[in-house]
């Protein structure tokens, strides 16, 4: 095992103990861990091969680890260049930092922020080896170090012998929870040798692995007629753009955002079911296709307030709550 490795091992064991290979508080006022750390990460119980996937959707609050604040988050620009370690036996089939299981044999690795699971191109630059790795696990917290990569990767980056090496790492989007043992990551790497653009991979691995990104799409409704809300209502209400289900007098909605990556809207979705329905609306902007992101309806304005101030504890900016009217039609004689 390399030098490199064996210092990152005794200073993460030695000063953090979590899922994987990190343990971090979520803010300075409180030191509730973070949902899958522990005081000893548990080894997946089952036999044979460890299947990819199995944890959740995980970014995550700010957190301290050694004196140093962390600040999970989702950084579709994110491209950096720094120093990488590897690891491996001391947390081969420990549960990682979303839930998932650690395997030294998959194309895997850790970061500080990044989103849990997420794929990144990774470039060793100093023999030009480049590889997609799934980032499912924290870490790591050595100097400057700003990724750990598994044995398998650091062996397809040529670097595992001599420990460390400079990398330069580019974020590319969330990866499916499951990933079938793991035919979508082979099929990342795949586009990877074939020259396809960044943000084109994910949509061309769905395709060649058979993967069908879950994302609810629904039509568009027709716009709704003008509402004026009162005066003393919260000023985050405004008039819908569409109408609510045929049926109903009236109806309100938490609007989230609109993304043109489906995959991030993937990832929302699954955030925000414990709030209530989500509704995902197909729309063509003029950048091009969108989806709108709603939750509701919701019979009042005081429910649809309440679901909009969940929304904003879970760290996403600037729900509105919206209102959209339909006329109902008058009975025939």
């Amino acid at each position: 095992m390399a030098s490199g490795f064996r210092w990152t091992v005794l200073l993460v064991t030695a000063g953090i103990a979590l899922a994987g290979c990190s343990s971090h508080h979520e803010s300075k006022k409180s030191a509730k861990l973070d949902p899958f750390a522990g005081t000893g990460s548990p080894y997946y119980k089952g036999t044979g091969k460890i299947p990819m996937g199995g944890g959740k959707y995980h970014v995550g609050k700010p957190y301290q680890v050694a004196g140093r604040w962390f600040t999970p988050r989702d950084e579709p620009g994110y491209d950096r260049s720094g120093l990488a370690s590897w690891y491996g036996e001391a947390f081969n089939r420990r549960r990682t930092a979303n839930g998932e299981y650690f395997d030294m044999e998959e194309m895997t690795a850790a970061h500080p922020t990044l989103p849990l699971p997420s794929y990144a191109k990774v470039t060793n630059l100093e023999n030009g080896r480049q590889v997609i790795v799934r980032i499912n696990d924290r870490g790591p917290y050595v100097g400057p170090r700003i990724m750990d990569m598994s044995k398998r990767a650091a062996d397809a980056l040529g670097y595992r012998n001599q420990g460390t090496t400079h990398v330069r790492v580019q974020y590319i989007g969330v990866a499916p929870l499951n990933d079938r043992n793991g035919a979508h990551l082979l099929a990342m790497n795949e586009q990877l040798q074939r020259g396809v653009p960044l943000n084109r991979m994910i949509a061309a691995a769905d395709r060649d692995a058979g993967y069908a990104t879950p994302v609810t799409v629904a039509s568009a409704a027709p716009s709704a007629p003008a509402y004026r809300p009162p005066g003393d209502q919260p000023p985050r209400y405004e008039t819908a753009d569409a109408a609510p289900a045929s049926g109903q007098g009236g109806a309100y909605f938490v609007q989230v955002g609109s993304f043109a990556d489906p995959a991030n809207v993937q990832r929302l979705e699954e955030q925000l079911a414990s709030v209530g329905r989500v509704q995902v609306a197909e729309l063509i902007g003029s950048t091009g296709q969108i989806y709108r992101v709603r939750l509701g309806p919701v019979a009042s304005a005081a429910e649809a307030d309440a679901m909009a101030a969940e929304v904003e504890q879970m760290g996403i900016a600037h729900p509105r709550v919206i209102q959209a009217l339909v006329e109902q039609a008058s009975a025939r004689p």
